[in-house]
């Protein structure tokens, strides 16, 4: 397919943290992808991608129409992409065309019915198309960086330097973010601001309850400090750019290999719980350098950006054979 341009699609059931991932892969290979978000219709859903019947047809109204031309490339991320993206493979074959299926993560469903699947080494899932990563695929580059701090250099004009970035996360299935651990950490914060001299840039996820930034705050009264809780456009790009130091919470693995990716000394903060996977991942960050954890007080030193999608992109292009343009 030398010269012939690559058709792709990202599929996804549109949460962002997997939309992201499979769009990190897409731009790392050199592609400009379409996305498309499905959902499976009640009950099928419930059983994807064990039951395909009807694949595209039982889909949610509010999912992307999936019709011909196919595309050379489908991404994927999260089990509901999976039943359609493997009927399409299906009807491109009885057109005799190749559609090659690549899957982000572990998709709980039998490996071989994938041409590659991208997955975090510390999960079980092992196989010859497996391609292991350390962190998670991501949007990171030094463009979009770039970008983004013309962009935002204006709103933190004024505060202090050193500016220290502060990237929260939220409850998921391993780590609960409760008021009193944010009041501890918000405590740390106000600490290192005082000790430093420096400003803090704070932004809140979508699974940050109003109550645990509102007890991270309250440490903070009185110091020099820039906060996004949900209003207006995330500043998160323009704070990964334009921090000297980046403060993380312990519970995403995307937020984490982003602040990693930035090229600049990260902190991570523990939250309650954890898992053995966590544990496994935030221990190899530390043992290469390129975190460690936060203790209230700032730290600085020489960090290289961590450039991971472009090396699972090559071996993506290696193992698929297409004529992919450089990354």
């Amino acid at each position: 397919m030398a010269g012939v341009p690559i058709n792709c699609w990202v599929m996804s059931d549109g949460r962002a943290g997997m939309e992201i991932q499979c769009l990190g892969l897409a731009e790392a290979l050199g592609l400009e992808p379409v996305v498309k978000r499905v959902a499976g219709r009640k009950p099928l859903r419930w059983f994807t991608p064990w039951l395909r019947p009807g694949a595209l047809w039982n889909l949610r109204k509010s999912s992307s129409p999936l019709l011909p031309p196919w595309p050379d490339l489908i991404i994927a991320s999260g089990r509901q992409p999976i039943a359609p993206a493997l009927k399409i493979r299906q009807l491109a074959r009885r057109q005799g065309q190749r559609v090659h299926l690549v899957q982000i993560q572990d998709p709980a469903f039998d490996p071989g019915r994938f041409d590659v699947i991208v997955a975090p080494k510390h999960d079980p899932l092992r196989g010859p198309n497996v391609v292991f990563t350390l962190g998670s695929m991501h949007r990171v580059t030094p463009a979009r960086l770039a970008e983004a701090g013309r962009r935002f250099a204006g709103e933190v004009a004024t505060l202090p330097r050193p500016l220290v970035g502060v990237l929260l996360g939220g409850n998921s299935r391993a780590h609960r973010f409760t008021a009193a651990r944010a009041a501890a950490l918000g405590g740390d914060l106000a600490s290192l601001a005082r000790t430093s001299g420096g400003g803090l840039w704070i932004t809140a996820s979508r699974r940050t309850p109003p109550e645990v930034l509102a007890a991270l705050l309250a440490p903070l009264e009185g110091l020099p400090h820039r906060v996004w809780d949900g209003a207006g456009e995330n500043p998160y790009f323009g704070i990964l750019a334009l921090a000297q130091l980046l403060v993380v919470t312990e519970d995403s693995v995307n937020m984490t290999s982003e602040a990693v990716a930035a090229g600049k000394p990260v902190l991570v903060a523990p939250l309650e719980g954890g898992s053995p996977k966590f544990a496994a991942f935030h221990a190899e960050l530390r043992s290469r350098g390129f975190t460690r954890p936060f203790q209230g007080r700032f730290e600085t030193w020489t960090q290289a950006p961590f450039d991971e999608p472009s090396e699972v992109a090559a071996e993506v292009k290696r193992r698929l054979g297409l004529a992919l343009p450089p990354g």
